[in-house]
């Protein structure tokens, strides 16, 4: 035999070598869709769900991939707008009927567009997976492939209320809250709450998504002679509502803001005004919850730092492939009844799943602003 004959099979054999123990995924893709805000005002979030996503992938990938299968994953812009959303389930339903090997979403981020969606992707052979959809009864609809990694906003409310009054000595609130699903879900949990704690809620005041001017509300604060603020909301708002309270004097109140605040947006954008205030959240901060090697892998496959969510977006993606692992299976009904089964480690803490797709010990984090930062006050 030449030597030059001998020296391709020695290379090919080097390569098949190498392409076995890599691990390499042989039988084709999967799909998972990420599906949330994409572009506009809450790009953000959207962007750091996708991002956890997107590691956790390329980490199945890397050893091996999904039974075999390599991740794919597509990111779909919803817009934050509950008709877009619809139309991102009904692009994905078509995918599907076209064929097309889809396991799951993971999102959509908001309550609205979730809602939206799981009008359709209720009876499709898919799991969806919110990252952070808060609204109670989400789950309260008998979906069979409806999961989230998040707590509700009954908890949410419970946990935020307990901390204004018990640690914080509130006794006069304003509640203010945004005017879409998740806002007045959240709004009238807070102040049922607070007044089953003996707080008073001297003003209840809705406030217009993307609002960025609050003079009105802030006179009706002022007027209503509280002792603390509750606002349930977004990064989108909150910082401007922050600075128009700090403007008018009123920046000595307690304040707290729901989960949709807690993203480096909030104090970015309020000029100074975030310092002191507190948020509650549905994970631990990235800092806390991932280690050093974790934030560098995330930036080698996002070319950016994570976001507060972007651990959630990892633990969804970590609970669909385990999901499939247990079920051995990409068949959604096998992975579902998976999921139910699963007692799994995550960034967010211990994942384990109620039957209607709530967590069982799911956690509610409090942060306060200080020198620029979030920094976990409780637990």
């Amino acid at each position: 035999m030449k030597r030059y004959t001998i020296w391709v099979l020695m290379l090919i054999a080097v390569w098949v070598l190498s392409a076995c123990t890599s691990g390499a995924p042989t039988k084709g893709d999967v799909i998972v869709y990420v599906a949330g805000p994409l572009s506009g005002f809450q790009a953000n979030t959207g962007q750091t769900v996708a991002g956890g996503v997107r590691l956790m992938a390329e980490q199945l990938n890397r050893a091996g991939g999904l039974l075999g299968y390599k991740v794919k994953v597509i990111a779909l812009d919803d817009e934050a707008d509950s008709d877009v959303a619809a139309g991102v389930a009904q692009q994905i339903k078509e995918a599907v009927e076209r064929g097309d090997k889809v396991l799951g979403v993971i999102g959509h981020p908001n309550s609205g567009q979730t809602a939206a969606a799981m009008a359709i992707y209720k009876d499709l052979p898919l799991i969806v997976i919110t990252p952070t959809a808060s609204e109670v009864g989400l789950t309260s609809q008998g979906f069979r492939n409806f999961f989230r990694v998040n707590a509700a906003n009954d908890l949410q409310a419970t946990a935020g209320a307990e901390y204004l009054v018990a640690k914080l000595g509130a006794k006069k609130v304003a509640v203010l809250y945004n005017d879409d699903s998740y806002g007045i879900d959240l709004g009238k949990l807070v102040a049922g709450e607070l007044q089953r704690l003996g707080a008073q809620v001297a003003l209840s005041a809705q406030v217009k998504v993307e609002q960025n001017r609050f003079l009105d509300e802030v006179a009706r604060v002022k007027a209503a002679g509280v002792d603390a603020i509750y606002y349930a909301g977004y990064e989108v708002e909150c910082p401007y509502l922050r600075a128009d309270l700090r403007d008018a004097g009123l920046d000595g109140l307690t304040f707290m803001a729901s989960d949709g605040c807690f993203l480096a947006a909030t104090i970015d954008n309020a000029d100074g005004a975030a310092e002191g205030m507190y948020v509650t959240g549905f994970a631990p901060s990235p800092k806390t919850a991932v280690d050093q090697t974790w934030v560098q892998a995330y930036q080698a496959v996002e070319y950016r730092n994570p976001d507060t969510y972007s651990v959630n977006g990892y633990s969804a993606m970590e609970v669909l492939a385990e999901g499939a692992k247990k079920a051995g299976s990409l068949s959604a009904a096998k992975i579902a009844d998976a999921i139910r089964k699963l007692d799994l480690n995550t960034p967010l803490g211990n994942v384990q799943f109620q039957d209607n797709g709530d967590l069982r010990n799911a956690q509610i984090y409090i942060f306060q602003v200080k020198s620029g930062q979030f920094v976990q006050v409780a637990p």
